[in-house]
């Protein structure tokens, strides 16, 4: 097994936890839960072009966008 193979499991783990932190009552845990869920992306994204799994490319690309929408509705002041 390589190193990218790894990649799965923090990716794995960012999403739960961007989930968790996303759900929060707190603006400011929302606004980390989605920069968490952008790191989940990417990594999402280099396992999957390691694996060539184009379509959770293109789903992590879209929620990528979701993602930076989420952060501008829960920017702080």
């Amino acid at each position: 097994m390589d190193i990218l193979s790894l990649i799965q499991w923090p990716a794995f783990a960012a999403s739960v936890a961007a989930a968790w932190l996303v759900g929060s009552n707190a603006k400011g845990r929302r606004n980390i839960g989605f920069w968490v869920f952008l790191a989940s992306n990417v990594l999402w994204v280099v396992w999957g072009v390691h694996t060539q799994a184009w379509a959770l490319i293109a789903l992590q690309v879209c929620l990528a966008a979701l993602n930076v929408r989420g952060l501008f509705k829960t920017e702080t002041d």
